[in-house]
C-alpha cells in the first residue's frame, strides 16, 4: 500500500452523530459524501427515524454503548439533556461538540465539563452557529477588553420552541412584533434551549462576562416569514456612557422557512464548525 494511501487512513477521523433531527440528518449525510471523515454511528432517541436512511452497521440503538464504536469526534445535535446525562463520559473517550451548548447555562455542568476537559486527553468543543464574529470576541474577552456583548434574535413566532412563561407570551403575538425576554442568557437558556444556541455560545466566547453578564434578547415578529436575524452589539474599551466606547453591531439576516428552528446558513456553519474540530489535545475550544 502506497505511503500517502496509508497517511490518509491514519487521519480520516471517525465521528459519532448524537440526534437526527434536521441538522442531525444532514451531518450524517455530509459525512458519508466525505473521504477524509468516516461515520462511527448515528444514535437518535426513535431509533425507527433513522432506520432506512443509514446502513444497520451505523445505528446505535443504545447510547450507553457509544464507546464500542471508537470515535474520535462525537456531535450532539439533539438536546441538552444529552451533555448534562454523557458529557464526561463522552470526553473520557473521544473529543466532543456541544451542538446544544444552552446545557453550558447550568453552572455545574460547565464546571464539570471544563474540568474534565482540561484533564481528559481531549477536547471540547463549542460551535459558533449563527453567532458571527467569534473568534474576533474570544480576542477581545481574552485581552480583557471585552466590556459588553448583547445578542438579539428575531424570528417569527412559530420558530420558537419556548418553555413557561415565554410559550404563553410568544402564543399571545398579535400582528406587531414583541420582545419576549431581556436579560441575561443564563436565565434565557432554560426558556428557549432549542433556540438560542447562539447566545450560549456567546457567552462561552465572551468568557471574561460569562452567561451571567452577556446580554440575550428574543424578539418575536410574525413578518419575518422568509427570514431569522441575529444582531451582536460588541462593547470594548473607552466610555460608553458618553458615547465614546468602542463598539461593533454587526446583523445578520439568515433565510429560514416559517417555522424553521434552525436557519439555511447555519447547517453549513455547523458543518464548518465539525470539520474544525480537531487538533486540540483538551481544553475548551469554539470552532
Amino acid at each position: 500500500m502506497a505511503d500517502s494511501v496509508k497517511k490518509r487512513r491514519v487521519l480520516k477521523r471517525r465521528i459519532g452523530i448524537v440526534g437526527y433531527g434536521h441538522l442531525g440528518a444532514y451531518l450524517v449525510q455530509e459525512v458519508l459524501k466525505r473521504d477524509d471523515v468516516e461515520l462511527a454511528f448515528v444514535w437518535n432517541r426513535s431509533v425507527q427515524k433513522v432506520q432506512g436512511q443509514v446502513g444497520d452497521k451505523f445505528i446505535l440503538s443504545d447510547l450507553d454503548k457509544f464507546a464500542e464504536r471508537n470515535a474520535d469526534l462525537i456531535v450532539e445535535v439533539a438536546h441538552p439533556s444529552i451533555t448534562e446525562e454523557y458529557g464526561e463520559a463522552f470526553l473520557d473517550v473521544a473529543d466532543y461538540m456541544v451542538g446544544s451548548p444552552t446545557a453550558l447555562a447550568n453552572q455545574e455542568v460547565e464546571t464539570k465539563l471544563r474540568e474534565k476537559a482540561n484533564t481528559c486527553g481531549h477536547a471540547l468543543y463549542v460551535p459558533a452557529g449563527a453567532f458571527w464574529g467569534a473568534q474576533d470576541i474570544k480576542k477581545m474577552a481574552d485581552r480583557g477588553s471585552l466590556k459588553g456583548l448583547k445578542v438579539t434574535m428575531r424570528k417569527h413566532p412559530s420558530s420558537f420552541k419556548l418553555n413557561s412563561p415565554l410559550k404563553a407570551k410568544n402564543d399571545s403575538i398579535g400582528a406587531d412584533a414583541a420582545v419576549l425576554y431581556d436579560g441575561p442568557v443564563r436565565d434565557l437558556c432554560p426558556l428557549a434551549p432549542n433556540n438560542v444556541n447562539t447566545m450560549a455560545a456567546a457567552a462561552i466566547a465572551a468568557h471574561n462576562l460569562g452567561f451571567d453578564v452577556v446580554r440575550g434578547c428574543l424578539v418575536s415578529d410574525p413578518s419575518l416569514t422568509d427570514f431569522h436575524i441575529v444582531e451582536v452589539d460588541v462593547t470594548g474599551p473607552g466610555d460608553a456612557a458618553k458615547g465614546k466606547a468602542f463598539t461593533v453591531k454587526t446583523v445578520r439576516t439568515n433565510p429560514a422557512q416559517v417555522g424553521a428552528v434552525t436557519g439555511t446558513a447555519t447547517y453549513a456553519s455547523f458543518l464548518s464548525s465539525m470539520l474544525g474540530a480537531r487538533g486540540n489535545d483538551d481544553g475548551v475550544h469554539l470552532c
